[in-house]
């Protein structure tokens, strides 16, 4: 090739690839896509609030920023109580709370969180991915536009901070407290006057008498917020809640229009963080209750035995009631939970449950 003849090649080549990169562009800014992160948190609350940023950065990362999500801690975009109605309607397109909210919208919702006696962490997850559980929880959000997908659990939750001791199931009576769903259910057939509030409202309310007991997650989160401040009594074990799962929703319409590799990254996300959150709870929790004793004259204290065969009563009530319900789904979801309980829990009786009673037996925890 002359030289002449190589030149003129090398910058018609180099022209093309100039308008390649140019009509390229554009495309590449369409495949991105920005979303609003609404949460029920105060930001980097320990526990709920950190797992909510961990969960918009893990999107962002693994999408290439393909999607990019930017958090909204409760209140900045939307209240917390409000993050449900915000995503349904396409206000924000994703939100991180817990199903425990939303018991107005249907019951049914109320067992993919926790229930009273009910699964814990690892079996939850098992109830979704084995036991049908994610069919008729897509199908019960799908009722409100939402795709739901399961990225956390804060293991056993805590019966609660008390200012007064218990000592019998009278002590319950006219008790209030704070708490939320099922597990109030529960807790108002033992005659306690439940109310359902945020953290920091549930402080205000210990510290003015507006309260006389609550529970929030457990002894790490718990902590952040300051109620042994105001209660030093901290109950165990929270029966009503076993285990509670923390959710991402995503708006349904912004989630089918995702193509099919990001709508893979935001569930990968999800469940890659469910045993990272989960295990992060545990071990943090048993670290802070290490530092509550020991520095803030917490006093842990376990249930009275007729106290727990009492909410027992009161729960099998609960889901009894569930297993009646008008609607349809609300009961086809109780049964679903219901079957999965039994035979997870029968198994557990031989496998962990059986591990965990030899260990206490020879090492004393």
């Amino acid at each position: 090739m002359k030289r002449r003849d190589f030149l003129t090649a090398g910058v018609a080549g180099v022209g093309a690839a100039a308008a390649a990169a140019t009509f390229a562009t554009p495309a590449i800014a369409q495949d991105k896509r920005q979303w609003n992160m609404v949460t029920a948190w105060p930001k980097n609350l320990p526990g709920p609030g950190v797992a909510a940023q961990k969960l918009a950065d893990r999107i962002t990362t693994l999408s290439g920023g393909r999607i990019e999500v930017k958090l909204h801690a409760a209140g900045e975009l939307v209240p917390g109580n409000g993050v449900f109605d915000a995503v349904a309607e396409g206000t924000a397109e994703i939100y991180h709370a817990v199903p425990a909210y939303w018991g107005s919208k249907s019951k049914g919702i109320l067992l993919f969180g926790s229930q009273p006696f009910g699964l814990r962490a690892d079996e939850q997850a098992g109830w979704l991915a084995h036991g049908g559980g994610q069919d008729l929880y897509d199908e019960m959000y799908g009722q409100f536009g939402l795709k739901p997908f399961l990225c956390g659990n804060s293991g056993p939750q805590w019966a609660g901070w008390f200012r007064n001791e218990i000592n019998s199931v009278d002590d319950l009576k006219g008790l209030k407290f704070r708490t939320t769903g099922l597990a109030s259910e529960m807790c108002s057939k033992l005659g306690m006057a439940v109310q359902a509030m945020g953290g920091r409202d549930m402080f205000q309310a210990l510290q003015s008498g507006a309260l006389d007991a609550g529970e929030f997650i457990g002894p790490w989160s718990d902590s952040a917020l300051g109620f042994y401040q105001v209660a030093k009594n901290y109950y165990w074990p929270g029966v009503g809640e076993p285990s509670s799962a923390e959710e991402c929703a995503v708006n349904a319409k912004a989630f089918a229009d995702l193509p099919d590799d990001l709508k893979a990254v935001v569930k990968f996300a999800c469940d890659s963080l469910y045993n990272e959150v989960w295990t992060e709870y545990e071990t943090k929790h048993a670290m802070a209750l290490q530092k509550l004793v020991a520095e803030q004259d917490v006093k842990v204290r376990m249930l009275p035995e007729e106290v727990i065969s009492a909410m027992g009563e009161a729960a099998a009530e609960v889901i009894g009631e569930l297993r009646e319900s008008d609607d349809a789904l609300t009961r086809k979801v109780t049964e679903s939970f219901v079957s999965y309980r039994d035979l997870i829990g029968g198994y557990m009786t031989y496998a962990d449950n059986g591990q965990m009673n030899a260990r206490a037996k020879v090492l004393g925890f």
